[in-house]
């Protein structure tokens, strides 16, 4: 049984510190942030995204899960055509929302 557990404890080690979410090519082009850099441009709408912040009862690292959101909200900005995101609340429970804004006007 204490094997089984020091087993389960390292494998919740080891991927809570793995990043699951990759950036499209697509996304890469399109900007995090904050609310002063996006005066000028159009706002698209709103995306909700969520990734795990547990991983077998283990809390993941606050950054990692953080940098997958963003890298998730990316993503879904390229569906609406939009090249900017804002986060628009504060992460709870391994959720966040963020505004999509059209920038450039090409």
């Amino acid at each position: 049984m204490k094997k089984l557990s020091l087993i389960l404890i390292t494998i919740a080690a080891v991927s809570s510190s793995c990043t699951w979410v990759k950036v499209s090519e697509q996304a890469s082009r399109v900007a995090v942030a904050n609310a002063a850099n996006v005066r000028g441009c159009v706002h698209i709408s709103e995306v909700n995204v969520s990734v795990p912040s547990k991983v077998a009862l283990i809390n993941r690292n606050a950054d990692k899960v953080a940098t997958e959101l963003a890298s998730m909200a990316r993503n879904e900005a390229v569906n609406d055509l939009g090249d900017t995101i804002v986060p628009s609340s504060t992460i709870e429970n391994g959720r966040q929302s963020f505004n999509v804004y059209k920038c450039n006007k090409k």
